[in-house]
């Protein structure tokens, strides 16, 4: 019998992150990228943007309209304007792709509470999904960096996003240790804007801030001291002023974040059990998010773990490629979920 619900039904997988939210359609791939952030009437609390343009307002708004970032540290901070957000994001992908009541399944932190993990479900059932599946992040990434993380033997992937950074070794379909931290992206930006206001008596915004990071943030000395130049306001005068800032500064203000990181791997490895540690030992470490395009990220976890250390393909893109996979093979992958019951 001919299914028309069939035909307009397609699954989307969403990752809800802290800095960018990525969502893909299955058999399209990713059909939207754009940063976590919603720009908010005060007076009538509609919505007046998500996404770029909402970023674009940040720290620039007049007092009626309030543009937020409503996750923050990988978790929900604002549950309204999350809700606002993702309302606005599916409703767009599916006006555009006439995707009807689609299966959803959403890349969420590793210990995300139940309170948290309902507030998501709500949301995403409140914005038109017929049902909603979680996944922890680290399990969305490790299937994204293409790991076959059903089988029995150990896997390690290390996930630095905007919020937070998530290291979790992968068994048999399931999570066996993993931590997470509150230092990511996020904290690397602010670090950029403590160290210029510090050493150099000027204020930048946290945009500013990404945007040197982006460009000169390494995690070890590059061979050439790279530098650009940097816009902000003078301390001292109150006025305009640019100033060059090097990649060498850039890795101090830095350093001491990163070092925490390399310590949580160091720590997730100390508590893997012997057996998974040897298939870790031959296979490596897996690197994702958007902190893994950090210049010599990987090298110097290979100096401090003695193993060798891959930046995953795309690593931008492996929460919400991860999320997209289960969905072709929903019964294969089911234990993956958190709530492996889909709601209706």
């Amino acid at each position: 019998m001919f299914n028309f619900f069939k035909l307009v039904s397609k699954d989307i997988g969403i990752d809800l992150g802290t800095a960018n939210t990525l969502v893909t359609l299955k058999g399209k791939g990713i059909v939207l990228k754009e940063p976590s952030v919603v720009s908010v009437d005060k007076k009538t609390g509609t919505v007046l943007s998500t996404g770029f343009e909402a970023k674009e307002m940040l720290g620039r708004t007049p007092e009626d309209i309030r543009a937020i970032r409503p996750l923050k540290d990988g978790v929900i901070a604002d549950f309204s304007a999350t809700q606002m957000m993702l309302k606005s994001i599916l409703s767009r992908v599916c006006r555009k792709y006439n995707v009807t009541r689609p299966r959803v399944v959403v890349g969420v932190p590793f210990g995300i509470t139940e309170v948290e993990e309902r507030a998501v479900q709500e949301s995403v059932l409140q914005a038109g999904a017929r049902e909603v599946y979680l996944i922890e992040e680290p399990m969305a990434a490790a299937i994204g960096a293409k790991i076959d993380v059903a089988e029995p033997s150990g896997n390690i992937i290390v996930d630095i996003g905007g919020g937070t950074t998530e290291v979790a070794v992968i068994s048999l379909g399931g999570i066996v240790v993993s931590y997470s931290l509150r230092v990511a992206g996020d904290e690397l930006d602010e670090d950029i804007v403590n160290y210029v206001k510090k050493e150099m008596n000027l204020a930048i915004g946290l945009t500013t801030a990404e945007e040197i990071k982006k460009q000169l943030g390494c995690a070890k000395p590059l061979m050439t001291d790279m530098s650009m130049e940097v816009r902000g306001r003078d301390y001292a005068t109150g006025l305009p002023k640019t100033v060059v800032i090097y990649s060498s500064q850039v890795l101090d203000a830095m350093s001491e974040s990163i070092m925490k990181i390399v310590d949580l791997v160091k720590m997730t490895l100390e508590k893997t059990p012997p057996e998974l540690s040897s298939d870790i030992m031959e296979k490596g470490i897996i690197l994702s998010g958007g902190g893994a395009l950090i210049q010599n990220i990987d090298k110097l976890l290979m100096d401090h773990t003695g193993m060798p250390v891959y930046i995953a393909e795309d690593p931008l893109e492996c929460v919400v490629k991860g999320a997209g996979k289960t969905l072709d093979d929903i019964e294969k992958l089911k234990s993956v979920f958190i709530n492996s019951r889909g709601h209706k």
